[in-house]
C-alpha cells in the first residue's frame, strides 16, 4: 500500500470514528477459521454454548493452564495486567522518541512462525486421516460429524491397512497412527487417546463442537521450534519405512507443546461475557473487557517483535472467543486525537491535555497523563492452514492476516507512556509467551538415553518412553519431535 493510500484509510476511518464512535468501535474485523476462510459472528460458539457458559470452562482451562505454568518471577496478577515487562523478553523502550529514534515505527521477524491445521477434535487431533481422499472431512468439507470420521477409521484400522504392506494407503495414515507405527506401539495409544477426547464430548452431548482444537499448542511451537522443511522416511518398529510429510511433524509439535506446555508469560484480562457494558461512546466499561492497556500493547509488540525479535501470541479478540495467534509483523503510524487526522510526526500527533477537548474517553484517563498521541498500527499474525502432503514447507505457504488497531497513548512528564484509550473494541485480550530458552518436554524424555541412527529403527530405550508419555501425557516424544524436526531441516 502506498503512503498517500494509507493516510487516506487512516483519515476515512478516524472521520467514521468521529461522526459515530459507537459503531467505529463495535465493527467486527475478519476472521478466518483453520482453512483461511472468513468467518463471522459467532460461528465459533453456539447460543446454546453461550447459554450454558461451556465455552467458560473451555476458555478458563485453558488459561489456568498457562497461568499454573507462569514463572513466578514474571507473574502478572490480573488486577496489575498492564506492565509490558512482564511479558516481553527485553524491555528496552517506553518513549515513543526513543522507538523512533531506533528505527522501531515498524518491524518485521525474519521467517514467519508456520502455519498448521488447529487439529480440530471433531476430525480425531491428529487421528485426522488428512491425506486420505475418502476420510468424511476430506471427501466432503463440510462434513463435521465425528461419529462418522470415528466410524470410519474404526472400519479400516491402522493395523490392518499396515498389514496389508499397501503403500499408498498406508502413506495416507494420519499423523498419530504413523507416530504410533513408528515407536512400535501395536495397540496405537496415542491414536486411541485422540479419538477417545473427541467420544466423551460425543457420549455427552452428542456431538463434537467444531472450535474445539489444539491451536493453545500451535501457536507457541510455530515459533519455538524450527519450521520442518522437507519429507522425512523413517524406519518404524517393523522395519518398514514410514513417510512423515512436513505437515505431520508439525502435527507432533502441536500435540506435544499443547498437552506439556512449558512455564509462559502472560498478561491481560479474563472477559466471559458475549457483549460486554459499553458506555455512550462505546467504550467497554468493565475492567475485565478492556484487557491489555493500549500503552502495554504498544510496548509489548514493540520491543517484542522489533528489539527481541521473537514473535508474541495474542488472543486477537476482546470477548469470550479464544484466536490464539503468533505476531509476525507491525507498522504503526500516528494521528492527532484532537483533530482525528493522520499527523506526519510525533510532534504533530501530540495534544496537551488542556488542548485534548475532543477527548470521548477524559473519564478513564490517567492522572499522571499530560500529552496523548493517537497511533494507528497495521498488525501481521500468522493463521492456521489445512495439512496436506506437500513434500516441502517454506514460508510462502504461511498464511498471514493483517488487522488494524486505533488506539491513542497517554504520556506523563518524563515522556514515558502511562496508558491509553482503544478505539475499536475488537482489540487484543491477552497476550502470552513461553521464555526464549523453554521446552515443551515429556516427563518420560529422560528415559532416552544414546543416538538414534538415521537409518535404524528407534532404540529401545526411545521406543519405551515414547510410549509411556503418549499413555500417561497424551504427548508424543520431545526428543523425537525435535529429531524429526532436525532431520527435515538438514
Amino acid at each position: 500500500m502506498s503512503e498517500q493510500k494509507r493516510q487516506d484509510k487512516i483519515n476515512q476511518a478516524l472521520q467514521s470514528f468521529k461522526d459515530d464512535s459507537v459503531s467505529f468501535m463495535n465493527q467486527l474485523p475478519g476472521k478466518c477459521d483453520a482453512f483461511g476462510n472468513e468467518v463471522t459472528g459467532d460461528s465459533l460458539f453456539s447460543e446454546e454454548d453461550i447459554a450454558s457458559k461451556d465455552f467458560i470452562t473451555i476458555r478458563d482451562g485453558f488459561r489456568g493452564a498457562l497461568e499454573a505454568g507462569q514463572d513466578e518471577a514474571t507473574r502478572a496478577a490480573f488486577q496489575s495486567n498492564d506492565l509490558a515487562q512482564n511479558v516481553v523478553d527485553t524491555f528496552t523502550y517506553s518513549q515513543l522518541e526513543d522507538m523512533e529514534t531506533a528505527g522501531l515505527t515498524s518491524a518485521s521477524l525474519s521467517e514467519s512462525p508456520w502455519s498448521d491445521d488447529y487439529w480440530a477434535m471433531y476430525s480425531g487431533i491428529l487421528g485426522k486421516r488428512y491425506g486420505d481422499p475418502d476420510f468424511p472431512v476430506v471427501k466432503d468439507p463440510s462434513n463435521k460429524d465425528w461419529k462418522q470420521q470415528y466410524d470410519y477409521v474404526q472400519a479400516r484400522p491402522a493395523s490392518g491397512i499396515l498389514a496389508s504392506n499397501d503403500d499408498q494407503k498406508i502413506d495416507q495414515l494420519s499423523p498419530s497412527e504413523k507416530y504410533d507405527a513408528l515407536i512400535g506401539d501395536d495397540a496405537g495409544n496415542l491414536t486411541r487417546i485422540m479419538w477417545e477426547e473427541g467420544k466423551s464430548y460425543y457420549d455427552q452431548y452428542g456431538k463434537v463442537e467444531t472450535w474445539m482444537g489444539i491451536c493453545h499448542g500451535w501457536a507457541p511451537a510455530a515459533y519455538m521450534l524450527g519450521r520442518p522443511q522437507k519429507t522425512i522416511v523413517l524406519k518404524a518398529a517393523d522395519g518398514r519405512d514410514i513417510k512423515f510429510y512436513p505437515s505431520d511433524i508439525k502435527s507432533l509439535a502441536t500435540l506435544l507443546w499443547a498437552n506439556r506446555m512449558p512455564p509462559t508469560r502472560f498478561i491481560g484480562g479474563r472477559c466471559n461475557e458475549k457483549e460486554p457494558a459499553q458506555d455512550e461512546n462505546g467504550r467497554v466499561t468493565s475492567q475485565e473487557g478492556f484487557d491489555t492497556n493500549p500503552g502495554t500493547w504498544h510496548q509489548s509488540v514493540v520491543n517484542q517483535i522489533g528489539v527481541s525479535k521473537r514473535s508474541l501470541v495474542l488472543d486477537v479478540t476482546f470477548d469470550y472467543e479464544v484466536w490464539n495467534q503468533p505476531i509476525h509483523a507491525y507498522s504503526y503510524r500516528y494521528f492527532n486525537p484532537q483533530t482525528y487526522t493522520y499527523a506526519n510526526s510525533l510532534e504533530e500527533a501530540k495534544v496537551s491535555k488542556a488542548e485534548f477537548t475532543a477527548d470521548r474517553f477524559a473519564a478513564y484517563r490517567s492522572s499522571k497523563a499530560v500529552d496523548f498521541v493517537g497511533v494507528h498500527m497495521e498488525l501481521s499474525y500468522v493463521i492456521e492452514t489445512d495439512p496436506t502432503q506437500r513434500e516441502t514447507d517454506t514460508p510462502e505457504e504461511d498464511l498471514i492476516r493483517k488487522v488494524d488497531y486505533y488506539y491513542d497513548l497517554e504520556i506523563k512528564a518524563n515522556n514515558w507512556i502511562v496508558g491509553g484509550e482503544w478505539y475499536i473494541n475488537t482489540h487484543p485480550d491477552f497476550l502470552w509467551t513461553p521464555s526464549e530458552q523453554a521446552r515443551a518436554v515429556t516427563s518420560y524424555d529422560r528415559m532416552v538415553s544414546g543416538g538414534w541412527d538415521e537409518s535404524e529403527a528407534l532404540p529401545n530405550s526411545w521406543r519405551v518412553a515414547a510410549k509411556q508419555a503418549a499413555i500417561s501425557e497424551r504427548a508424543p516424544l520431545a526428543s523425537i519431535v525435535e529429531e524429526m524436526i532436525k532431520r527435515s531441516r538438514a
